[in-house]
């Protein structure tokens, strides 16, 4: 079975529920998935580290603050220098998502660092394995309508809940999981 493990923080639950969307995709693809919140101190559980370690793929997941991953995920980055001097992730799928209040907000800043991260780890980088939905007759609900190949790009307006979110960009975020695991699938043969 594919094991797949998703990686995150969400400061406000926004990000939360796409980690929680994109996991959903995964499972229907027959994936196992383990959520992993990084805390509000950029903290992971101690049993985290065996989790991503024994995963086939593992998914990086931030919301952009201020051009970039938030610092919580920064940590864990940065603490993630042990698996690296190991090489524990080498091999395995890799992939990310961000979410920020604006359509644009600088995102793409946030899934090349994540992508860069996995780089480090020689990890196997996939984006999101579809097209934009970009003709005059889009809408927001649309299948990846902000246009995310490199990663999953993800809006919540500033002023809404999580029950609030965009159902397109949620959409979008199912499909971003079952095109991961699919990627798992073909990758392990």
């Amino acid at each position: 079975m594919t094991q797949i493990a998703i990686v995150f923080h969400s400061g406000y639950g926004h990000t939360k529920r796409v980690a929680e969307t994109v996991a959903q995709g995964a499972g229907a693809e027959g994936a196992k998935v383990e959520l992993i919140a990084i805390d509000a101190e950029g903290n992971v559980p101690e049993s985290a580290w065996d989790v991503l370690k024994a995963s086939d793929a593992i998914i990086f997941g931030s919301p952009t603050y201020m051009g970039t991953v938030s610092w919580q995920f920064k940590k864990f980055a940065d603490a993630s220098s042990k698996p690296w001097y190991t090489m524990d992730w080498k091999g395995k799928v890799a992939a990310g998502f961000t979410n920020s209040a604006t359509l644009n907000g600088d995102k793409g800043n946030t899934i090349t660092y994540l992508s860069a991260l996995a780089a480090q780890h020689k990890m196997l980088w996939t984006g999101t394995g579809m097209h934009p939905s970009n003709a005059k007759t889009s809408t927001r609900d649309d299948l990846n309508n902000l246009g995310g190949y490199l990663g999953l790009l993800v809006t919540s307006p500033s002023d809404a809940s999580v029950e609030e979110m965009v159902p397109g960009d949620l959409k979008t975020a199912e499909a971003f999981g079952r095109n991961v695991a699919d990627v798992v699938k073909s990758v392990k043969g």
